[in-house]
């Protein structure tokens, strides 16, 4: 059996139900854990252990008067910090909202508190989620539990770090352009980015409201499926929210999977590392040999994506983060002399250098006599990367791809934004599509880095994504492995 911080939502429910071990005793290990940690992983911007305690305490009480409420009662949940939690800091990893604390819960928050988890700390992310290694957040970077000289992945990299490090049992992130996938990828872990609509947004501090989706990280299929089946739904506070119907994702692991598999040609070209290409093209074979029909499929627009999505995103960025201007809550600047001069010196001194680019792009692409020429045509051309998707899924059930072009990499080794931005090419088009995809363990490099394998499937149906998933889960080792920290 794994150590206590490795076992799964499904291994330590198990034993709670079986009073093997009691919700305070598993809180109380992962606390233990995280203080001795922290110094080198920096995946938490801060943890509440007495408000850990405490629900942990309840949770206990709860069971031994019969009152358990599902699966989750009493597991550690963390929450990425750009989710907000009654009484708790809700900072984006930003100075601008360095001090805030959040006067609400958001919807998946109090989904998971009706479930009777324990919410537990508040995990690091680029400033705003807007990045792909966590090198953005204003309070420092994550290290990778694999390697700590290198990165978790971006923008829930503190997500992914926590869980991967055993600090909790699953966690929350937000993907807005492969914010879940990519981290996961490099961390070992699975993620899933749900269809647009299925998980309430309201509470999430928006960086780009069209493609925002909050979903979880799991150390397996099982536990991603428990979570999800937890927080869906419809959500009247969301207006965005749809009115689908939440299954037991759990109980459809084991029905039947998607049997025709899709290969987009576009995402296995220029730019993609050897070891990477060879695990991805295992995983085919293994689908193939268990009787699936693989298939190749073209998605011609792919290559419109990267342009698509940063001028959609950046647009919708500089919208969103016009609210924090000095004047109703955050940092507000002390060298101010007038009004304007507060607005500017507000945002001057409280936005990062990724978060001021970004805002200056959107506001360039929103501006008079470029909104046509730039953010109208992004838009068109959204339509026709989403007709790609769905043209494809005319012949086969789910695409198989790669999660990331590369493994992680050092902290500090990609200086140059563009360079960056090509991290998500895999991953941002599900976005934009509105598609759910999950990203699942199918290797290591040579040098003992994760390898993620993406599986993107239709519109709301996350079970049959899910059963995918768990069929190749089944049948290897990689999500049993462990990183020697």
């Amino acid at each position: 059996m794994a150590p206590l911080h490795f076992q799964t939502i499904a291994e330590l429910s198990g034993r709670l139900a079986r009073r093997e071990l009691t919700a305070v005793e598993l809180i109380q290990s992962l606390i233990a854990r995280t203080r001795a940690l922290e110094p080198r992983l920096h995946a938490f911007n801060s943890f509440d252990e007495a408000d850990a305690l405490a629900q942990a305490t309840a949770s206990d009480a709860r069971r031994a008067a019969g009152q358990v409420r599902g699966p989750l009662d009493g597991i550690p949940i963390g929450l990425k910090d750009v989710i907000a939690v009654t009484g708790q800091p809700l900072t984006a990893s930003s100075k601008i909202l360095q001090n805030f604390v959040s006067p609400y819960d958001a919807t998946v928050t109090r989904k998971l508190k009706d479930a009777g988890a324990v919410l537990f700390g508040r995990l690091n992310c680029d400033e705003f989620a807007m990045g792909s290694s966590n090198e953005n957040s204003a309070f420092g970077p994550a290290g990778n539990p694999w390697d700590t000289t290198r990165v978790p992945g971006g923008s829930s990299g503190g997500s992914a770090a926590a869980l991967a490090a055993g600090e909790v049992i699953a966690s929350l992130g937000s993907d807005t352009g492969g914010s879940i996938r990519q981290p996961a990828a490099l961390c070992g872990l699975v993620g899933l980015k749900p269809t647009y609509g299925l998980v309430s947004r309201y509470g999430l501090v928006a960086y780009a409201s069209s493609l925002d989706q909050i979903g979880p990280f799991g150390r397996t299929t099982e536990d991603i499926a428990l979570v999800l089946r937890a927080i869906a739904g419809h959500d009247p506070l969301d207006s965005t929210s749809f009115k689908a119907e939440v299954p037991d994702y759990r109980a459809a692991l084991a029905g039947p999977a998607p049997r025709r598999i899709g290969i987009p040609k576009e995402y296995f070209g220029e730019g993609l590392d050897p070891e990477i290409a060879a695990a991805v093209e295992d995983a085919v074979k293994f689908y193939r040999d268990r009787g699936c029909e693989v298939k190749e499929v073209s998605l011609p627009h792919t290559r419109y994506c990267l342009d698509a999505y940063y001028v959609i995103a950046t647009a919708e960025a500089s919208s969103n983060l016009a609210r924090f201007d000095g004047v109703r809550y955050g940092h507000r600047s002390k060298a101010a002399t007038d009004a304007i001069d507060l607005y500017a010196k507000s945002r001057a001194e409280g936005f990062g250098a990724e978060v001021k680019r970004r805002i200056i792009l959107g506001t360039y692409v929103l501006s008079s006599g470029y909104y046509d020429a730039y953010y109208l045509r992004a838009q068109k051309v959204r339509t026709l990367i989403r007709q790609d998707f769905l043209q494809a899924f005319t012949e086969v059930d789910a695409l198989l791809t790669p999660t990331s072009p590369v493994p992680a990499f050092k902290i500090g080794e990609k200086a140059d934004p563009l360079a960056m931005y090509l991290l998500d090419i895999y991953t941002i088009g599900v976005n934009l599509a509105g598609l759910p995809a999950a990203s699942v363990p199918c290797g290591f490099t040579s040098g003992g880095l994760p390898i993620g394998l993406q599986l993107i499937g239709q519109p709301f149906k996350e079970a049959d994504l899910l059963a995918l998933a768990h069929t190749y889960e089944q049948a290897h080792e990689w999500t049993r492995r462990h990183p020697a920290l």
